[in-house]
């Protein structure tokens, strides 16, 4: 973010990415305003049928590695050991070559000494990673191996406690209809129709919680109540920005909004709602 200029942004992942989509924004919320999970999350999936599958693919990776086979032999190997097709395609498109040898772009030897863990950074949701105070958007597959809706999203309220009372707005299911255990991929398919409304599902939340300060419930609560926010205070000398700032902008650090707006205004601090 440093690097492209970026100031706040409402990070989004899926499945493991999910985890750390919103491991990230617990560290750093005074640069994440969001956040969205898609079959994914803080959860523990140890025992899940799904995960064991992909530890075992996994080990796949490792043989492949360590007996030094070359790219041909490399596809053939997870053709004939890997049973889920979208799991093998995933492996295949990983696969680079070097030396003449097949290797892998992910570093197949941490995740291997990671998943024998007893608890496992990649499958686990430790407590001391803590709560996300701010906006979620939580969306699982209706029948996902990896997110059991029976039990499961008590988890999801324990560490994200807004979205209490937020069902099905702010959590819910998605890819109904899909087939499983495709329905994991609940982004990508199975057709375009679906793709372009999980789109637009997305483009509608966003549109009211990015770039929101983790305190508000969405954008129309900026300026109507004291929360430290984003910006330099010109009055308090300090960093932490104006309390209830006229507006919200995202990439407070890297331009000159509020600077302007307070000398369009000729005063020195915000105009409260």
């Amino acid at each position: 973010m440093d690097e492209k200029k970026i100031t706040m942004a409402t990070l989004g992942g899926h499945g493991f990415g999910a985890k750390v989509a919103l491991a990230t924004a617990i560290n750093n919320m005074d640069r994440c305003t969001g956040v969205i999970n898609l079959d994914g999350g803080p959860l523990d999936h140890r025992f899940y049928e799904a995960y064991q599958e992909l530890e075992s693919y996994v080990q796949v990776a490792k043989k492949i590695v360590d007996s030094k086979m070359d790219v041909s032999g490399a596809t053939k190997t997870i053709n004939d050991n890997i049973s889920c097709k979208k799991w093998a395609a995933i492996f295949k498109q990983n696969i680079e070559e070097k030396n003449g040898l097949a290797t892998f772009k992910f570093n197949v030897d941490d995740l291997v000494t990671d998943m024998k863990k007893t608890q496992p950074d990649v499958a686990c949701w430790h407590q001391h990673y803590g709560l996300w105070p701010g906006n979620a958007l939580c969306l699982f597959a209706a029948h996902s191996r990896w997110v059991h809706l029976a039990t499961n999203t008590l988890q999801f309220y324990n560490v994200i406690p807004r979205l209490q009372g937020k069902f099905p707005g702010h959590i819910s299911t998605w890819a109904d209809s899909f087939e499983s255990p495709l329905n994991h991929w609940l982004h990508e398919g199975p057709d375009d129709m679906s793709t372009w409304m999980l789109s637009q599902r997305l483009w509608r939340w966003l549109k009211w919680h990015d770039g929101t300060n983790v305190m508000l419930a969405d954008k129309s609560e900026a300026g109507w109540y004291y929360v430290p926010d984003r910006g330099f205070d010109v009055e308090c000398n300090t960093r932490h920005g104006e309390f209830t700032p006229e507006h919200v902008h995202h990439n407070y650090l890297n331009t000159k909004a509020y600077e302007q707006s307070r000398a369009a205004r000729g005063v020195t601090g915000a105009n409260p709602g």
